[in-house]
């Protein structure tokens, strides 16, 4: 499914974009009926999804070799409604998705790095990689439900 970093990183944008809606939804809906699980409903949907794009434009923009803009843009977009949306557009569109994964050395002087041949090494052996990937998020994600939401419990 996702034999690409751009089927990987568009399914993720999208999937942040829909997140968007459920969280506004659920505002909305506690907003004109008091019913409240609507936001811990979509608000905690939203957070697992806006963390596990984080993860992926992170492991994307490695593979990809992006510079700081493009990374910090991508990772940004998902902190703005629907931004996930043009950002992948843009990064598409100026080439920045396009290839493979990169599972073999080149004669590029960065792919000697340990943390190049690090993520070959995983990229190698995919599903162990989402799995230490979902594991990551989920556990940021129950540190984070620990912590408690941002601006205090209402």
């Amino acid at each position: 499914m996702f034999r690409t970093p751009l089927n990987l990183f568009r399914v993720l944008a999208v999937a942040e974009a829909i997140s968007w809606t459920l969280l506004l939804a659920g505002l909305v809906v506690r907003a004109t009926t008091d019913l409240a699980v609507a936001v811990t409903v979509g608000g905690g949907i939203h957070g697992f999804v806006f963390l596990s794009y984080g993860a992926t434009a992170v492991l994307v923009a490695k593979n990809q070799r992006w510079g700081a803009w493009p990374t910090i843009v991508a990772i940004g977009s998902a902190v703005i409604p629907y931004a996930t949306i043009p950002t992948e557009l843009w990064l598409h569109r100026s080439g920045r998705l396009a290839g493979p994964w990169r599972l073999q050395a080149t004669d590029d002087p960065r792919d000697a790095a340990w943390h190049d041949r690090l993520m070959r090494w995983f990229l190698g052996r995919a599903w162990l990689l989402a799995v230490l990937i979902a594991v990551a998020v989920v556990a940021l994600y129950v540190v984070l439900l620990i912590v408690g939401p941002p601006g205090g419990r209402d």
